[in-house]
């Protein structure tokens, strides 16, 4: 992964990628009486025509899915790369400096993995990205 690399992904999720980050309840598997649970949903996507470089994405940056995505009938397919919490972390990390329009959501991603005095966390440990990627890649 470079340069050119993460700058070409960051302005491809300025352009076309969405940042979903929000606080809301959930109920145990949608019973009623079961109680209701306060989650956290960080999830960060993109999704376009092209597959090839939907898959290229994810090829770069080793987290993530890609799938087909739900258009209405008579519509070209769309494809979508999609990641979720860590993974959103992690690539939010990297393409931060490169951002120009999305950096406002990306910072909240990583605000929420930093402690104040400013180090990143990892469950309770300094995030090294080099081996957090190959940590990755053993799972």
């Amino acid at each position: 992964m470079n340069d050119a690399m993460l700058g070409y992904i960051a302005g491809l999720f300025d352009g076309e990628g969405s940042v979903y980050f929000k606080r809301t309840k959930q109920t145990r598997h949608n019973r009623k009486g079961k109680p209701v649970h306060n989650v956290l949903v960080i999830r960060m996507e993109i999704a376009m025509t092209d597959e090839h470089v939907l898959r290229w994405v994810h090829d770069v940056l080793g987290v993530g899915r890609v799938g087909p995505r739900k258009v209405k009938p008579g519509r070209k397919p769309q494809w979508r790369w999609r990641c979720s919490h860590r993974d959103a972390y992690f690539v939010a990390i990297a393409i931060y400096e490169h951002s120009k329009i999305k950096t406002n959501k990306l910072q909240q991603i990583i605000d929420h993995y930093t402690q104040k005095d400013g180090k990143k966390i990892f469950n309770g440990k300094v995030v090294n990205l080099e081996q957090y990627r190959e940590a990755m890649s053993l799972e």
